[in-house]
């Protein structure tokens, strides 16, 4: 039931309001209407964001030695 150009944009627009806020931030000014593309901008998105985690941790574990 998603094969129209509306349902397509009405499936991303849920999507984006199920994201976690910073994802939401980073992605949804792009307005992405194209839920594959979608779904790999919020998944390279959380990657990321698990990656600066990490370092800044590590950065901070440095520091408090």
């Amino acid at each position: 039931h998603y094969n129209t150009v509306e349902a397509e944009e009405d499936k991303c627009v849920k999507f984006e309001s199920g994201l976690r806020p910073e994802i939401k931030q980073l992605i949804g000014f792009s307005e992405i209407r194209d839920f594959s593309t979608l779904m790999t901008k919020a998944r390279i998105c959380d990657e990321d964001g698990k990656v600066k985690s990490s370092y800044y941790k590590a950065l901070n574990d440095r520091k408090g030695k």
